[in-house]
């Protein structure tokens, strides 16, 4: 049985799971959820890791007991810890813990009291009123807990994209070594880098379609085959993610990556194009009567209705055949842009690495500056720093830039914004800084304009550089706050502040929308890891994606600029009163403005695919 690097992490989240449920020492079920979360973020396959003998310490969070853990997971799909733990309580029991308002006490309590041990069960109890009647509950909890879980029940299951990935690479290696396929490729919503994913559709090339079928059908991580035939296969994989699997001609194979990368308003619209013009356009190529006149590539597709290629991430009939049209497409951001990186831990609060240690790292990955924003106190249990640590901390920034070549760390902090819009540290100490991150970690549910009210008003502070996670949402797991983000993307505009693009997998927080509402209001956008460890780092490009689909080219974004431009911008947004230094603002608009206009491109270039 293969073994992915998400599977080694839904072993320990849910020991961690179990053991909060139970009540166990809180800095244990910690160690599980950051093993958890760094072997789901960690670059590098663990299974290949365990073959090679590899120390697995190397693995941030992970020490002895742990690795021996993942070896056992490794070899046997599970470890001996969780099955004991399952024994004492269900497992899926520990879904009722995604449901806003559960926490560990109350599930424990549902479950001794209710015997409630699924979500089924939980919205029977609550649809029957029993829930109401535990002490600590009541008639409200009771029905925002059916709410949540009849809305959760509802939702057709969708994986991060991080976790079909990991899935969909070696699928596709496996494809791609056998003889028989001369091309292979991720379509549908995992090539558009959509932030969750349905299914996998892929499209293969191969002169004998059968036998590709065959080995797809037999590949190790299959426990369900659903269809089998000479041109297509399906397939559900272990952890329940369907595959689909189309093989055509090689003369076809352009037209079918085009017809099942989608999306299908792009495909439709696409189609009216070729009506217009006499064409037929079909997951076999672009016909004249019966004659195929392209097909092969997808830009051969494209050119047939006088367009050049569209990117994957734009394919949403969102303007891009408009734009394509008049050649004004956008150079979309690279990874390669990002010089630097605004969003950063170390173990002063809840990371994993030194500061040394994440200033290597970053050198090592290309970048000549980071910003470390370590949390602030009301963050108690990251360990959050109060005016008096931040203070040694700067000090430190100071006394390591003075040795370090190669990479310059910037003075930072995540500040909370707290329930009434006011920071979580006074001025005298944010003033000390390079920048301020400002971030909502609580009261999630407050109604709409309360919720955007707050956000405006920390934006008027004094020092305030960058919103970080601006919706606060986790994926699969918490819906995002009620905002106006418009009135947010225009107070920033104001204001002469940013926002956070926030890369890490569970957020991706701005939405592909939100990127272009920033984009078509002038508003740069950070593209910024959150790291809490070194391999953190690499979740950038996850980020990147989600800019590329939000239309961001290197000009939008803040974080693509050489570190005396980026001084340029922030310097303004820490000042001593909202009213000082507009002139500067005004100065660094005009820069942006400029850099901007040279930034655009006027056609993207036609890629054969």
């Amino acid at each position: 049985m293969p073994i992915h690097n998400a599977d080694i992490a839904e072993v320990f989240s849910e020991i961690a799971d179990l053991l909060d449920i139970q009540g166990s020492n809180p800095f244990r079920v910690r160690a599980y959820r950051n093993a958890a979360r760094s072997v789901s973020e960690y670059t590098q396959n663990v299974r290949t890791m365990v073959a090679q003998g590899a120390d697995l310490r190397a693995i941030p969070a992970i020490g002895d007991d742990l690795a021996l853990k993942i070896q056992e997971i490794v070899s046997t799909g599970t470890c001996s810890m969780l099955a004991k733990l399952r024994t004492g309580m269900p497992s899926a029991i520990t879904a009722l813990l995604h449901i806003p308002g559960l926490g560990p006490r109350r599930v424990r309590k549902l479950y001794e009291q209710l015997h409630v041990q699924s979500l089924q069960e939980l919205e029977r109890a609550a649809a029957e009123g029993r829930i109401h009647q535990l002490p600590g509950f009541g008639k409200q909890t009771e029905a925002q807990i059916l709410a949540h879980i009849q809305a959760r029940l509802d939702k057709a299951r969708r994986f991060p994209f991080v976790q079909a990935s990991q899935r969909a690479e070696p699928l596709l290696a496996w494809l791609a070594a056998s003889p028989q396929v001369e091309r292979v490729e991720a379509a549908g919503s995992l090539r558009r880098l959509r932030d969750t994913v349905g299914d996998i559709d892929i499209v293969a090339s191969a002169r004998d379609p059968a036998a590709v079928t065959g080995r797809f059908a037999s590949y190790e991580d299959v426990t369900k085959v659903l269809a089998q035939g000479p041109t297509r296969a399906s397939v559900v994989l272990r952890g329940g993610l369907q595959v689909d699997l189309r093989v055509v001609e090689p003369a076809s194979f352009g037209a079918a990556l085009v017809y099942f990368t989608g999306s299908k308003a792009h495909n439709v619209a696409l189609r009216r194009l070729g009506q217009q013009r006499g064409l037929k356009i079909n997951e076999y190529g672009v016909f004249r009567a019966d004659t195929r006149i392209a097909g092969e590539t997808e830009a051969s597709v494209y050119e047939a209705v006088g367009l050049c290629w569209i990117p994957p991430e734009l394919r949403e009939n969102a303007g891009e055949i408009d734009a394509a049209r008049a050649g004004a497409l956008p150079a979309l951001i690279t990874r390669a842009d990002l010089r630097g990186d605004l969003h950063a831990h170390t173990v002063a609060s809840d990371g994993r690495a030194s500061l040394h240690e994440m200033a290597l790292a970053a050198r090592e990955r290309g970048l000549s500056w980071l910003a470390i924003t370590d949390h602030s106190k009301r963050l108690a249990m990251a360990h959050g720093l109060g005016a008096a640590r931040l203070a040694a901390q700067i000090d430190e920034i100071d006394g390591l830039n003075a040795q370090l070549t190669g990479i310059t760390l910037l003075k930072g902090i995540e500040v909370d914004i707290l329930e009434d819009g006011s920071l979580d540290l006074p001025d005298s100490i944010l003033a000390r800084l390079d920048l301020v991150v400002g971030a909502i970690h609580s009261h999630f549910d407050l109604p709409r304009e309360r919720q955007t009210e707050r956000i405006l008003r920390a934006m008027d502070h004094p020092c305030f550089t960058l919103l970080a996670h601006p919706s606060g949402r986790l994926i699969g797991s918490r819906e995002p706050c009620d905002i106006d983000m418009l009135r947010v993307v225009r107070k920033a505009r104001a204001r002469g502040c940013f926002l956070e693009l926030n890369a890490q997998p569970e957020r991706l927080d701005l939405t592909d929308t939100a990127c272009r509402m920033a984009k078509d209001h002038g508003v740069l956008v950070s593209i910024g890891s959150d790291a809490h460890s070194v391999a953190g780092l690499d979740d950038l490009r996850l980020g990147v994606n989600q800019a590329r689909r939000g239309w961001l080219e290197k000009a939008d974004v803040l974080n693509a600029r050489p570190l005396a431009k980026l001084r340029a911008l922030i310097a303004p947004t820490m000042r001593e009163t909202p009213e000082d230094n507009m002139a500067a603002i005004a100065r660094a608009r005009r820069a942006h403005s400029h850099v901007a206009g040279q930034g655009r491109s006027g056609q993207q270039k036609a890629a054969s695919q």
